[in-house]
């Protein structure tokens, strides 16, 4: 993002993008106008043509949304215009934002970006928690007019789409593609609504074990037991992995192990790497890449065998699916991850004995279910509230977002109840999330961890047919819609019994906890 003559390449790669989309969207228009039953017909004279039945499904699917060719080909020049607010949020926050210096208890001066800021947050010193807190949305509040206007160019577009479409809303509209009904996404919100019970007593527990008179939100991220550090080194983390999933079956296995073998993995931080990590399979030829940065720390383990999961699920579908059916919908896509960690969990809980660890380890899973279930529930509501509001023609304005956004995060973190206090700057916290520039996004980190929760306790009872069918679901890619991909595996998304499954194994993590204390 500081390189102009990077950014300017990006540019033209992304023009040319738009020009190859104005050329071939006739094939689009030509495909949609032909009857599902002349299709069907054209499928059982012609055998070839079955890899494409998913494609050409979707394409006929959207034949109610598929305008004319020229109407088609003007939106296609709009694709361009409509990146602005994400490209413009992408390069002030990563490069241009001015970012405080703050001096730690230590005496330690940093500067408080993004990445040192996700750091301290986790320290487990109250002051530099506090201080980071409020110079850090402090920054934030001082864009809010900025961001508020980028984030209300984000929705219009979007809404824009949505209505040139013919659809009823920009929800509708996001989640067509996929054939996601709208109740499934209603459906997270209602439950995990339903269960904020649950996440309080997570974080009067918190509160509890960190001996805190008051949980404040600047806390959330710190360690509720203080001095207690599980440390594996590479080669000991490989070894819990392959322990781990030895329920996934032989073949399985041996693909890890060739990971490990044949230095499928970019292990170690280095100059001028990426932070974070990430498992890249979208060469249908060639094995997916992982990219990690690992330290030693038991999240370390957790992020390899996480970042596996999704070289698993890549790895399969591009063995057994044809090219234009193997990648898979993002809807499923942390499914693998995270079902993947429900596994490391499993055999940790029979290894760690130590008391202290244990309430450490049971406490890093229920930060699971507080990041992702939510959390990114928490976010999927403030989503639709933003985008419901601008359908409505509501004024969509930085002041406007954060009253939105507090009202939903003290609703969640129980700020009324005296659960955990929310700090009038967490407002600015929804223009921290740059997942909101990809509309209705964020749900699907939600549903995938429910799912995942549910597939990982019926492989993990020993039933073979569950272990099949989780294993076709991996090779599954994008053969199927992905809530039919699922139910085929064994997880209904549109039932609320998934959830009662996650919040009634939350509770279990809790119980055992009280009873260790």
């Amino acid at each position: 993002m500081r390189n102009a003559d990077n950014n300017a390449l990006y540019k033209e790669v992304e023009q040319l993008y738009v020009d190859l989309s104005q050329l071939t969207d006739f094939v689009s228009s030509e495909l949609a106008a032909i009857e599902k039953e002349t299709f069907d017909k054209y499928l059982s004279e012609e055998p070839k043509l079955e890899p494409f039945r998913m494609a050409i499904t979707k394409v006929i699917r959207q034949k109610e949304h598929t305008l004319s060719e020229k109407e088609e080909s003007l939106m296609a020049k709009t694709n361009i215009m409509g990146d602005v607010p994400n490209s413009a949020y992408s390069i002030f926050t990563n490069a241009e934002m001015p970012w405080p210096t703050i001096t730690l208890s230590d005496g330690k001066e940093i500067v408080l970006n993004q990445a040192a800021f996700s750091q301290v947050r986790a320290s487990s010193n109250k002051d530099d928690r506090e201080l980071a807190f409020n110079e850090f949305w402090g920054t934030w509040k001082k864009f809010e007019g900025t961001f508020g206007e980028l984030m209300n160019g984000n929705i219009k577009q979007t809404l824009f789409y949505s209505i040139a479409r013919k659809h009823n809303s920009s929800l509708e509209a996001s989640l067509y593609s996929n054939n996601i009904p709208v109740d499934v996404y209603h459906s997270l919100i209602e439950n995990v609504n339903k269960h904020l019970d649950t996440f309080h007593r997570y974080l009067k527990l918190k509160q509890r074990l960190m001996g805190l008179d008051q949980l404040k939100y600047s806390d959330l991220y710190a360690p509720a037991v203080k001095d207690v550090e599980l440390k594996y080194s590479y080669e000991e983390a490989q070894s819990l992995v392959l322990e781990a999933v030895q329920p996934l079956g032989k073949e399985y296995v041996d693909v890890i192990k060739r990971a490990f073998n044949e230095r499928w993995i970019d292990v170690y931080p280095n100059i001028g790497k990426s932070s974070g990590a990430y498992s890249n399979g979208g060469a249908y030829d060639v094995h997916p890449y992982i990219l990690m940065n690992y330290n030693d720390q038991y999240n370390s383990v957790g992020t390899l065998i996480h970042e596996l999961g999704h070289t698993m699920h890549s790895y399969l579908s591009n063995k057994k699916q044809p090219y234009v059916t193997s990648r898979y919908a993002i809807f499923v896509a942390e499914v693998a991850s995270t079902f993947n960690e429900a596994l490391l969990d499993h055999i940790m809980l029979k290894k760690i004995t130590n008391k202290e660890q244990r309430i450490s380890l049971l406490m890093n899973m229920l930060d699971g279910f507080k990041g992702t279930l939510f959390r990114q529930t928490q976010f999927a509501e403030f989503e639709l509230a933003m985008h419901e509001a601008g359908q409505k023609g509501v004024p969509l304005t930085g002041k406007a977002f954060s009253k939105m956004y507090g009202d939903i995060v003290r609703k969640y973190y129980g700020h009324d109840k005296d659960v955990c206090y929310v700090d009038e700057k967490v407002n600015m916290e929804w223009a921290f999330i740059p997942h909101f520039y990809r509309p209705f996004y964020v749900y699907q980190y939600s549903t995938s961890f429910v799912a995942s929760q549910a597939l990982a306790e019926i492989v993990l009872s020993g039933d073979q047919k569950a272990t099949e069918r989780y294993l076709e679901f991996l090779s599954s890619g994008g053969s199927d819609f992905p809530i039919n991909i699922l139910k085929k595996a064994g997880v209904d998304m549109t039932t609320s019994e998934p959830f009662e499954k996650a919040i009634e194994k939350m509770n279990k993590l809790m119980d055992e906890i009280e009873s260790l204390l």
